[in-house]
């Protein structure tokens, strides 16, 4: 199937769009706009312990996220995309402040790294699979969630 160039130009940034969105959910601290780029049966491969599936369950993510830094950031260093798929690699920054995974704040600077591949389908994100380097940040922290 041949897409000529306009449409095809318009269809990967109307995909890069929608995963910048998803990052800026966190970073505006704003979950709510994923309800914008996430499909309703969007896929979060793996789920994290106790994130309930699809948009729902990722604005519960957010908020912890934002709970335990504030001030987090995601900085997108590179995308790599063709039709219908967006990878992406990234890095989370804040300050602890607040509880994450029943660790204390310990008022740390710290950053981490990700990797996520995403499908797009008609402007929205379907699928999303991920690795974050939390073994990075635990190591930052200096302690590591308990296993009980």
């Amino acid at each position: 199937m041949n897409i000529p160039s306009t449409e095809l130009t318009q269809q990967l940034r109307t995909e890069l769009a929608a995963v910048e969105t998803l990052y800026r959910a966190f970073s505006e601290q704003d979950p709510d706009l994923v309800d914008t780029v996430l499909a309703p049966e969007w896929d979060d491969i793996p789920l994290a312990p106790g994130q309930a599936p699809g948009p729902a369950g990722i604005k519960t993510i957010i908020n912890m996220v934002v709970a335990a830094f504030p001030d987090v950031h995601i900085t997108i260093h590179d995308t790599v995309q063709e039709p219908g798929k967006v990878a992406v690699r990234a890095e989370i920054g804040g300050t602890h402040l607040g509880e994450l995974f029943g660790i204390a704040p310990t008022g740390k600077k710290v950053s981490f790294r990700l990797h996520e591949f995403h499908t797009v389908a008609n402007g929205l994100i379907t699928t999303t699979w991920h690795l974050e380097d939390w073994f990075g940040l635990f190591l930052q922290l200096g302690q590591f969630p308990s296993q009980s």
